[in-house]
C-alpha cells in the first residue's frame, strides 16, 4: 500500500523540541522536508579520497510546525508549503523493501522449521529400520545356530558305527 509521501515523492523528518516542551508544558512538533538544509563538505582536503555522492539535501524550506494550545487543541504555528525541489520518486529504496526482506526471513524460517520436522521424521524412520534390522539379525543368528547344531548332530550320528547288522 503506497502512502502519500511515496506518491508525491517526498518524505518528511519529525522533529520535536523536548527541552522546550519540558519548560513550557506545550508540546511543539515539527515536520521538515527531508531535503531541508545543505550538505557541508569536510573542513580540509586531507584524508582518504571518497566517492562523490549526490546530495540528498537541497536547502528546502518546506515545513509544518504544530503545538498543543492551552485548551488542548493542536494549532499550526508555522507552515511553509513550497518545496525548492521537484517532487519526484526518491532514489532511495522504500520501506517496502524492508517488508519484503522481513517476509523473506519469515518464509525462510518456516522452511527451516519444516525441514527440521522432516529431518526428525527421517531420523525416527531410520532408527526404526535399524531396530528392525537388528531384530532380524538376532532371529537369523538363532536360526543359523540351530542349523549348525542340527548339522553337527547329523554328522555325529553319521560318524558313529551302527550297532545293527
Amino acid at each position: 500500500m503506497m502512502n502519500m509521501q511515496e506518491v508525491k515523492g517526498s518524505s518528511c523528518v519529525l522533529i520535536s523540541a523536548v527541552v522546550q516542551w519540558l519548560m513550557t508544558e506545550s508540546f511543539p512538533v515539527g515536520f521538515l522536508c527531508n531535503k531541508q538544509g545543505f550538505y557541508v563538505k569536510g573542513r580540509n582536503g586531507t584524508g582518504p579520497v571518497l566517492k562523490q555522492r549526490s546530495s540528498a539535501r537541497e536547502g528546502c524550506k518546506a515545513m509544518l510546525m504544530v503545538k498543543v494550545n492551552k485548551s488542548g487543541k493542536w494549532v499550526v504555528t508555522k507552515f511553509v508549503k513550497d518545496h525548492t525541489h521537484s517532487l519526484g520518486v526518491s532514489a532511495r529504496p522504500s520501506s517496502d523493501s524492508v517488508d519484503s526482506k522481513d517476509k523473506k526471513i519469515q518464509e525462510l524460517g518456516m522452511e527451516l522449521e519444516r525441514q527440521d520436522r522432516l529431518c526428525q521424521l527421517y531420523r525416527e524412520l531410520l532408527c526404526s529400520i535399524l531396530d528392525n534390522v537388528e531384530d532380524q539379525t538376532e532371529k537369523l543368528a538363532t536360526k543359523v545356530v540351530a542349523a549348525v547344531n542340527s548339522v553337527r548332530e547329523i554328522e555325529n550320528e553319521a560318524g558313529k558305527p551302527s550297532d545293527t547288522r
